[in-house]
């Protein structure tokens, strides 16, 4: 049965004994029209600047032995719509990995806020500490299972934000979303696992729920393939909205459970999971396409954060059926 939601460039199709919450797209993919800038559409502005380990009182640097811990940067780039009203509380999102986002995530939200498809929002794109995977700091930041990331953003860049771009964020968690991908994606869901009180609204490509983490944590011991395994199923159903995305030949694809490192088989489960407890979630499978795919990313991400959207109030999104 073809599934053709207006916010795909490509026809999408409803996968075998899937509900309108999960789809297939691909194996062909065509940038969707909002990722470009159009002519007529206000461009917002982009503020940036860096944020020292040696300033932070969460994340002073992995340690190094008798070294002690090594320093770095972070580097942080805002997006600020020219339609946002300065004189409220700006809803915004979230972007982990913020550099791999920079030049899709504004002229999407330009050409989207332009249409009021979603509110007029600010985009705070954050770079991690460095590094990937296991004794990184950004795996770290990303991979670890608690709400450490989440009280770092909240206490120490989003006041950096609001003092650099002389504006003000929203507290209201409805009004917040967070997104990613990979390790990226992993941290945005665990920021609104554990700070369900900041954010309910997640974007998630090829996210990390495997077992990634480090150092170990005895609560968690498979890392963020605890989230399907344990937690979700285990934990009253949280006010949270999910977007979830997973490509057929993502990392470790072939390997078998028991590895806790295949990407399709733990999207799967998440997904499975979030519709058994009735999560606001959509489940998109890309044919065809590899681990963070860019390709994909440029076909969905305007729909997918139209659909994110969905419910705040002052967009058409608050009244219309989800796609």
């Amino acid at each position: 049965m073809k599934f053709v939601p207006a916010f795909f460039a490509a026809a999408c199709l409803a996968t075998a004994m899937a509900g309108a919450e999960d789809l297939t797209i691909g194996p062909d993919y065509t940038d969707a029209p909002e990722v470009k800038a159009k002519d007529g559409v206000p461009k917002g502005k982009i503020v940036r600047f860096t944020m020292k380990s040696e300033d932070s009182k969460i994340y002073k640097g992995i340690a190094k032995g008798k070294k002690g811990k090594v320093p770095y940067e972070r580097k942080v780039a805002v997006y600020i719509p020219e339609q946002l009203d300065k004189k409220k509380p700006a809803p915004f999102l979230i972007a982990q990995d913020g550099g791999w986002y920079l030049g899709v995530v504004p002229p999407v939200l330009d050409n989207l806020i332009q249409e009021k498809r979603v509110p007029a929002m600010v985009a705070i794109l954050i770079d991690s500490g460095g590094g990937d995977a296991q004794g990184s700091q950004r795996g770290l930041e990303y991979d670890t299972v608690d709400g450490v990331y989440a009280e770092f953003v909240e206490k120490e860049v989003l006041p950096r934000v609001e003092k650099e771009c002389d504006l003000r964020l929203t507290k209201d968690p409805e009004a917040r979303a967070t997104m990613g991908g990979s390790s990226g994606a992993a941290a945005a869901f665990t920021m609104a696992w554990f700070r369900p009180d900041l954010y309910h609204r997640v974007l998630s490509y090829s996210g990390t729920y495997v077992n990634q983490q480090s150092p170990e944590n005895r609560r968690t011991p498979h890392g963020a393939w605890e989230y399907h395994e344990n937690l979700i199923p285990r934990a009253k159903a949280k006010p949270l909205r999910i977007w979830l995305q997973v490509s057929e030949k993502d990392n470790g694809h072939d390997r078998d459970d028991s590895s806790y490192h295949n990407w399709v088989r733990a999207n799967r489960l998440m997904a499975a999971e979030l519709k058994k407890k009735e999560y606001a979630y959509r489940f998109v499978f890309s044919e065809k396409a590899g681990h963070t795919d860019g390709r994909v990313t440029r076909q969905t991400l305007p729909g997918a954060l139209e659909w994110l959207w969905q419910g705040y109030p002052d967009t058409p999104a608050a009244t219309k059926p989800a796609p």
